[in-house]
């Protein structure tokens, strides 16, 4: 949570710093992170790590996705010129993010991942993603997910 905090600072979005709650229980879940923010479900920004596997070369990739659905791992394939997306294994998300599933939050890793921003998210005022932890969240917007991670806005889902 240091780090994110720090990341967030750094990239001059200190109402996100100042906003991370830590919450009671663990929120692994879009629908238990809405619930204990009080948001709808789809102003969640999902943290989900890939392995993007090109030419047999496996490389991470971030989706920042809208809790109200899941991405569509063809349709991230193409976006990322990939062969295909497969879901990363816990070492392989700690290994490239730093974080543990459960808890990734969209900056502070190690370096840079592809990442790509779900379009839904546009349509909330505030949304949150994780803070690096899983008791850990903060308020965003979808331009400032774009920002802070370099991302590229994309429909993430058919």
């Amino acid at each position: 949570m240091q780090k994110v905090a720090a990341a967030l600072t750094e990239a001059g979005h200190h109402e996100a710093a100042q906003g991370i709650r830590v919450l009671e229980d663990a929120v692994r879940t879009a629908a238990q992170a809405a619930e204990a923010v009080d948001v709808p479900v789809g102003a969640i920004a999902n943290s989900l790590v890939f392995t993007a596997i090109r030419a047999d070369v496996p490389a991470p990739l971030l989706v920042l996705t809208s809790g109200a659905h899941r991405a569509d791992t063809d349709l991230l394939a193409e976006l990322a010129g990939a062969d295909r997306i497969e879901r990363a294994t816990p070492d392989f998300v700690r290994e490239h993010t730093g974080q543990v599933i459960g808890g990734v939050s969209p900056i502070g890793h190690p370096s840079r991942i592809m990442t790509f921003v779900d379009t839904d998210l546009e349509q909330y005022p505030v949304v949150w993603a994780a803070g690096g932890h899983p008791h850990a969240v903060f308020p965003t917007t979808f331009a400032g997910l774009v920002e802070l991670t370099g991302g590229t806005p994309a429909r993430v889902a058919r």
